[in-house]
């Protein structure tokens, strides 16, 4: 074993997250906290890092169910076991929130996980006696040292629970903090303290697993960090032990009900797709269903964030060229490349399968670099690194012409515009040349806006060549790849 596959995996990025967790902490007095984002994304070991450096010692993790009010109690009873609170185990709904309410008056703090299932209806009622509860200790505030926490990933059933007027605990909260991917900051720490962290490796593992510290830790205690691509792919995904091979499917097939896969497939297959591309994908396949797939969009949008509609830069929300994304980099992936080969395991030889899905991921790899490149630019920009300064996010341009152009930064306070053709290869940015120039002299006509701005062109690949990096400076373009946009990260 290596020195990088030997060292002990550790709580990596976070900070502002930690800080603001510590801060709430360190006050010892009553809070009542709401923590959400995505599956896997950290959440309960973010609270779990927090209340260790704090020192707390009085806690009580629940892990809620997806059962009915008897199955939520019995689950309820064992952890208070676990953690050997000093109350009577909870026998009903109302019981189980008088006890947590005690147990955060003697200065506990109680973090229940997947709160979102108190949403369903059989279980709504424990809302209402926790609102209770929640009262009496906000009215003690001075003189309660505990807190709670509430931890879920489905964004709207928390909003409704929390935030909608007619909910019990409508304006209770106290803090809410949500929790987003790792930045890439933090995916480069996780790379040079267990593996390379060169350009092509950060394109290949991003791509697959974004921001989800989760799943580097699964390549890392896998012993597949470092290892080739189809290695890894081999270990995590299509094995009988692999510890992500029914990671999606059991995420948004436990959570979604309906034909939302018909949707998700053809969106993760054909990345900035339309709104009428998706119509005639289902009309082809399921005509029944044609009908229905504006709401699984909608659904699939603004409850559980899968999905996303990008609109061209300066375009107005409303307008019908937006163009539909899996917003997740992970689900995109396994439904682009890795569902079929890894369902086929038992009919196919394993090696012809990690094979193909290792050619289809290289193909979905296309829109992962160009949302790896603007992701970069923000979080450069943000962090006052060398580089463009940005004034709004990065986004592309596209109409219902042929005008195409990959990113586009603004500096309004210096009057610049910078337009990015991404490739992941550098040797196909410069037989591209002349006809992104064409691209960029047609923005620049439409976009009256930017007259007598001064106009940057780049053409970024995942590594530059000595070679590559002069025929782009000789055509007019600003050469850059990862391992200059990940410099001083």
């Amino acid at each position: 074993m290596n020195d990088l596959n030997s060292r002990q995996w550790a709580f990596y990025g976070r900070r502002d997250e930690l800080d603001t967790l510590r801060g709430i902490l360190r006050r010892r007095r009553w809070f009542f906290l709401k923590v959400s984002g995505r599956r896997r994304i950290g959440k309960t070991s973010l609270v779990q890092q927090a209340l260790q450096a704090e020192g707390h010692e009085k806690v009580l993790y629940i892990q809620v169910p997806d059962s009915d009010p008897a199955g939520v109690v019995a689950t309820a009873r064992d952890f208070y076991e676990l953690f050997r609170v000093d109350v009577p185990p909870p026998t009903d709904l109302r019981s189980l929130a008088s006890s947590i309410g005690e147990l955060v008056r003697r200065g506990y703090v109680v973090a229940v996980d997947e709160f979102q299932y108190f949403h369903r209806k059989a279980l709504f009622e424990f809302t209402s006696h926790l609102q209770l509860e929640v009262d009496r200790l906000a009215r003690d505030a001075a003189e309660v040292e505990g807190g709670l926490v509430v931890l879920g990933s489905i964004h709207t059933e928390m909003a409704a629970l929390l935030e909608d007027r007619g909910a019990p605990l409508f304006a209770r909260l106290t803090h809410s903090l949500d929790v987003p991917h790792l930045d890439i900051a933090s995916v480069l720490e996780i790379l040079r303290a267990h593996t390379k962290s060169e350009a092509e490796r950060l394109l290949f593992l991003w791509n697959l697993f974004e921001g989800v510290p989760k799943f580097y830790r699964d390549a890392y205690e896998e012993g597949v960090l470092s290892a080739d691509r189809r290695e890894l792919l081999r270990e995590l995904f299509f094995s009988s032990s692999s510890p992500l091979r029914t990671e999606a499917e059991n995420w948004f097939l436990r959570e979604l009900r309906g034909r939302y896969d018909l949707v998700l497939k053809y969106i993760a297959r054909h990345p900035g797709c339309t709104n009428g591309k998706i119509h005639d994908h289902a009309r082809s396949v399921e005509p029944d269903a044609e009908k229905q797939i504006g709401g699984y969009v909608k659904v699939l949008r603004e409850r559980y964030r899968m999905v996303e509609q990008l609109q061209p830069i300066f375009a107005k929300s409303t307008e019908r060229n937006g163009r539909y994304y899996i917003s997740d980099n992970f689900l995109r992936s396994w439904l682009a490349a890795l569902a079929a080969p890894a369902a086929s395991v038992n009919f196919r030889p394993v090696d012809d399968l990690v094979k193909e899905a290792d050619q289809r991921l290289a193909d979905a790899e296309g829109h992962g670099f160009e949302k790896l490149v603007a992701t970069l630019y923000e979080e450069r920009s943000r962090k006052g690194l060398e580089g463009f300064r940005l004034t709004q996010r990065v986004q592309g341009f596209w109409d219902r012409g042929d005008t195409e152009i990959d990113l586009v930064a603004l500096n309004e306070l210096d009057r610049v515009v910078r337009l990015g053709t991404c490739r992941r290869s550098a040797e196909a940015l410069a037989p591209d040349f002349s006809g992104f120039d064409a691209h960029v002299a047609r923005f620049m006509k439409y976009m009256v806006r930017l007259q007598g701005w001064r106009v940057e062109k780049a053409a970024i690949a995942t590594r530059h060549s000595p070679d590559t990096r002069l025929a782009a400076e000789r055509a007019g373009y600003i050469p850059q790849d990862l391992e200059e946009l990940t410099a001083d990260l």
